[in-house]
């Protein structure tokens, strides 16, 4: 095992028993203006107008048919002043379609500016960077909860306090990216595309970005549907537990009994016996956790097991 793989695997234990931090990229977009509130309230899945200064949530911003066009926070500074952060790269995107509705509305959409964005993760043992009693110590209009099995912790957009960043508990992007995939948290473009369903994500996911009981957003009928239903749907994200050494990669096939299911949309690597490689993956309603899947690699094909997120155990090296 290489030096690098090996301070990987012993900075990824550590992040997962312990927490820690990392700071990654966020796409900014500005909403300001007197119908700022009122349009976006139209807009998004979640309640926008009932926040309070300084108030944030997780919302989905989706098509006339309830298909995302895009998952982000909403923040709220002032009645006519709210800023969206999302994945990197999908900000365009965002801004493309929020100017779709703009008719005869006294809003402004900002165009979007790139940002950072502090994670502080909780680890099972003990809380870091948070008061004796697991709070956040850190608040302002540009913090957040964050979201996701078995996630805890809360994020701050564009901070800008180097103290946050512990050098110590500062963890690489490979080791976050890692715990993303783990804890089956969707990507703007991997797992969440145009043609996602909200509830294919998991209803985690409706639960902390969906209000039911505000008015009418687009979109809006789509969700209720698949809620009513129990949120059956037809290609959930699957967690895949891949076995062997050879790393499968973004765009692999997934197929049981030699029929295909799927492909994966993320994933990364093993690191060990005891740490498997990880992938997500959009698959067949018919694919449930306990399901042995095949996998294809630059090799062939190996065996990978479908899990209910987050994977966390280790078992031995």
């Amino acid at each position: 095992m290489s030096d690098a793989v090996t301070d990987l695997l012993a900075e990824y234990d550590r992040f997962e028993a312990e927490g820690g931090v990392a700071v990654v990229g966020r796409d900014l977009v500005e909403v300001t203006g007197p119908d700022a509130g009122r349009y976006l309230q139209g807009q998004l899945s979640q309640e926008v107008v009932a926040l309070p200064d300084g108030g944030s949530t997780w919302s989905l911003i989706l098509q006339p048919t309830g298909k995302v066009d895009a998952w982000l926070r909403v923040h709220r500074l002032a009645d006519d002043h709210y800023v969206l952060d999302v994945d990197p790269d999908a900000g365009d995107a965002l801004v493309a379609r929020l100017n779709r509705f703009l008719l005869r509305t006294k809003a402004d959409i900002g165009a979007p500016q790139p940002g950072t964005m502090v994670a502080v993760r909780f680890g099972v043992d003990r809380v870091v960077l948070g008061d004796e009693d697991g709070s956040s110590r850190v608040s302002g209009p540009l913090s957040g909860p964050a979201v996701g099995p078995g996630v805890t912790g809360y994020d701050v957009v564009n901070h800008g306090d180097d103290a946050l960043v512990d050098g110590d508990r500062r963890v690489t992007p490979a080791t976050y990216e890692r715990y993303r995939i783990a804890h089956g948290v969707p990507a703007m473009g991997a797992e969440l595309t145009g043609d996602t369903i909200p509830a294919e994500a998991g209803q985690w996911l409706i639960d902390a970005s969906v209000s039911f009981t505000k008015g009418c957003y687009t979109g809006q009928e789509l969700v209720a549907r698949i809620d009513s239903r129990g949120g059956n749907v037809p290609r959930p994200v699957r967690l895949l537990v891949v076995g062997g050494e050879v790393p499968v990669v973004q765009g692999a096939d997934v197929r049981v009994d030699g029929q295909p299911v799927g492909i994966v949309t993320s994933s990364t690597p093993p690191l060990s016996a005891g740490h498997p490689g990880l992938a997500l993956a959009p698959l067949s309603r018919s694919v449930v956790p306990g399901t042995i899947v095949e996998v294809a690699t630059v090799e062939g094909w190996t065996t990978a097991g479908v899990v209910e997120p987050p994977f966390v155990g280790h078992g031995p090296d």
